[in-house]
């Protein structure tokens, strides 16, 4: 099981990510730290899901820019 401290580390993100790019958000609750299924941007203060536009309800403790192969295939490409 990873530790907190290990977890925070991966998802570096400084400050608040461009409100254009999509990320992927590492949320804590009472039971730990999780990595959300899908791609979040920083719009107006407040995450929200990429695909959806919905705000995210989770304590967002991290960020981090894509890496590759980490949610399912398509997810960070532009739509058009």
């Amino acid at each position: 099981m990873a530790t907190r401290e290990r977890r925070l580390a991966e998802f570096d993100g400084n400050g608040e990510p461009p409100p254009d790019l999509p990320v992927q958000v590492l949320c804590e609750d009472h039971s730990g730290t999780y990595q959300l299924p899908f791609a979040c941007r920083f719009v107006d203060g407040a995450w929200r899901n990429h695909e959806s536009g919905g705000a995210v309800e989770a304590t967002v403790v991290g960020w981090r820019v894509q890496r590759p192969n980490s949610l399912k295939p398509g997810l960070f490409e532009e739509k058009r």
